[in-house]
């Protein structure tokens, strides 16, 4: 028998929380009863492209979706769906811009229509208002609705009823381990004294970079043996450079760019710095917090991915050097500790959950035949 293919939309496979999310799920489900494709919205070679082919997944893409031309998308999406009529699940993970696929999905009868929602709320920018206006469309070409959490879904969909599907993650690989710690630390280059703080994300507005600089170089002017770690790329990247340099602590961050191995990396960090202007529930959370690491998080981040005591929030009206300090208290206060079983026992681990979203997919095709 052949497996269901559902068709996972999304923007690009690169790297990133919803994209690890996705593939977590992907390489945890059983693909011989389920199996995941994905139209991506940019062609070419990306981050999970080479696994993807590997695991026996198609990519297909299709342009960017431009509110100035709706009609080409359009064209181009039910030209898609046309010469793939096999499709009977499509799960979209574009947050407020879903209505677009879905509705086009709609048109072409594919019975199963999923929106995922993965914030709480959007950036501001030319394309806010036409997202804003795409997200209450959503439940009408929709038919099953999906959240990372609580808070996310109640933003994205307001009244209407969802269903919780949990940013999970492999727990066991992220498990604290001193000796693997030590080993990173070495390959980094680091010394054994030194205060590493580490953030994982993205280079863009919402994870606020500028931010976490500023905090750090306070931190530095307290305890000059202390380095930052920061994991990702994006179009911020050469900005927060410039800030480094023109704040001369240049030597004191590093720049790890896109990595496969974010368990190993969280080993060699001492804090989690994580002060994001909004989030939906953010999977590098949950990986910190699993690696038992100590984080300090915005208040503006949902509390649904607090699940162990090892996080403290902060609001981002307190100037960096009241970061910095509670950054600095808090590693000379606490020890490094093994989190698995809270991570698990909260229902983060990934195992049982590629598990439920397998059978999920399963009941809502057998009902279409």
């Amino acid at each position: 028998m052949k497996p269901i293919r559902v068709l996972q939309i999304v923007t690009i496979m690169n790297r990133g929380g919803l994209e690890s999310m996705l593939m977590n799920y992907y390489r945890n489900i059983d693909r011989s009863r389920v199996q995941f494709d994905f139209l991506e919205h940019r062609s070419g070679l990306h981050d999970f492209t080479q696994e993807i082919n590997a695991l026996d997944g198609k990519l297909f893409s299709v342009p960017n979706i431009d509110p100035l031309n709706m009609n080409g998308y359009s064209t181009k999406l039910n030209d898609f769906f046309k010469q793939n009529k096999d499709y009977k699940i499509v799960h979209s993970h574009l947050d407020c811009m879903s209505a677009f696929p879905l509705k086009i999905a709609q048109v072409n009868e594919i019975p199963i229509r999923i929106a995922h929602s993965h914030n709480t709320n959007q950036e501001l920018n030319w394309k806010y208002p036409v997202k804003i206006i795409s997200k209450k469309f959503i439940p009408k070409y929709a038919n099953v609705l999906f959240a990372c959490g609580n808070e996310a879904g109640k933003w994205m969909y307001g009244k209407k009823t969802f269903s919780v599907l949990n940013n999970a993650i492999d727990a066991s690989k992220f498990s604290f381990n001193d000796g693997i710690r030590n080993d990173v630390r070495k390959e980094l280059g680091l010394e054994s004294g030194e205060f590493i703080v580490g953030h994982v994300g993205r280079f863009n507005k919402q994870k606020n970079h500028k931010f976490i600089i500023q905090v750090f170089n306070e931190v530095v002017k307290i305890n000059s043996n202390s380095k930052l770690l920061l994991v990702g790329v994006g179009e911020l990247e050469d900005e927060v450079k410039k800030i480094i340099d023109r704040m001369n602590i240049s030597n004191k961050v590093i720049f790890l760019g896109i990595r496969n191995d974010i368990n190993r990396i969280m080993q060699a960090f001492d804090i989690f710095l994580f002060p994001s202007l909004f989030e939906g529930l953010p999977v590098t959370l949950i990986e910190a917090q699993a690696a038992g690491l100590q984080c300090v998080i915005s208040d503006t981040i949902s509390s649904e991915s607090i699940i162990t005591s090892n996080v403290k929030t902060l609001s981002l009206d307190e100037k960096p050097l009241v970061w910095a300090q509670l950054l600095l208290e808090i590693i000379n206060s606490h020890e490094r500790t093994n989190t698995y079983e809270q991570i698990r026992n909260h229902g983060f681990d990934i195992k049982q959950n590629a598990k439920w979203l397998e059978e999920f997919y399963i009941n809502e095709y057998n009902t279409i035949k």
